[in-house]
């Protein structure tokens, strides 16, 4: 595929709680931006995320002590043309959703990429430390002309 001069190629992750993948730095690589639903648990997180390309961030339940406090709780951004929401609980979103195309969360550990009327639903799951049976997960998006198309990544956890 020939890459446009529109397509931005965004990585959607949450949840991270402090460990930051080997697998997950590969797909950040290739990012033209990075999304984090929260719960990052550590400021060192936050600053390497950030080498890798614009980061857009929220905090999460976790998300405690003053480094966390220049994080926001909430955050919306547009992106060509496509305004993006983002919060780590989605019982803690606002009401009145007018003019958000897709709400990116997190929290559950749970991956969800699922319409609801206008708006997309993503949460990218956990690619954090392996919690119960979980799977680890993250996702990729590509943005191309207000068109958002959403991979899942499924990141292979280590055998103990």
């Amino acid at each position: 595929a020939v890459r446009g001069e529109t397509d931005m190629k965004i990585a959607i992750l949450s949840d991270t709680h402090g460990l930051l993948r080997p697998a997950v730095l590969e797909y950040l690589k290739t990012a033209d931006a990075v999304f984090h639903g929260g719960d990052i648990n550590k400021p060192e997180i936050v600053e390497q995320l950030r080498q890798y390309a614009p980061l857009y961030i929220v905090r999460g339940n976790n998300d405690r002590g003053e480094w966390a406090e220049a994080i926001p709780h909430d955050l919306t951004v547009t992106l060509d043309g496509v305004t993006f929401a983002m919060v780590h609980n989605k019982k803690e979103l606002p009401a009145d959703l007018t003019g958000v195309d897709v709400v990116v969360f997190g929290h559950s550990h749970k991956y969800v990429q699922e319409k609801t009327g206008n708006v997309l639903w993503l949460n990218p799951g956990s690619c954090g430390p392996r919690r119960f049976h979980q799977e680890i997960t993250m996702m990729m998006a590509e943005l191309t002309d207000g068109q958002l198309r959403v991979e899942k990544i499924s990141l292979p956890h280590e055998v103990k």
